[in-house]
């Protein structure tokens, strides 16, 4: 090599060629392309268990959605009944008091 052409690098040793250099890239782009891929893979299958997921607890939250629908009708025709019977046991306790003052009316006359 002449010595007035020092910048001139392309004949040394372990300097690689252009096409070298684009094979190398290449090679880079192709192992991030296939890791990449694998990341998407594994996303797309973590996406679709989610979904899974997501339909199993959607399913659920609809079945312990009518059941509470159903304690809750249970609950009023409870409530109903509970109210039926205290205005029965107003109703009585009153007529009760009523017969108790006739009572001891009756027996204040005599």
């Amino acid at each position: 090599m002449d010595p007035l052409y020092i910048e001139e690098t392309d004949d040394w040793l372990g300097n690689p060629t252009s096409l070298e250099t684009c094979r190398h890239q290449l090679r880079m782009y192709e192992n991030e392309f296939e890791t990449l891929t694998l990341k998407l893979d594994r996303a797309l299958e973590n996406i679709e268990g989610l979904v899974r997921d997501n339909d199993a607890l959607t399913q659920e939250r609809n079945s312990l959605r009518a059941k509470l629908q159903y304690a809750e009708g249970g609950l009023l025709s409870e409530r109903r009944r509970f109210a039926d019977v205290e205005h029965n046991r107003n109703h009585l306790f009153n007529e009760n008091q009523r017969l108790l003052r006739e009572i001891r009316d009756r027996d204040e006359e005599e």
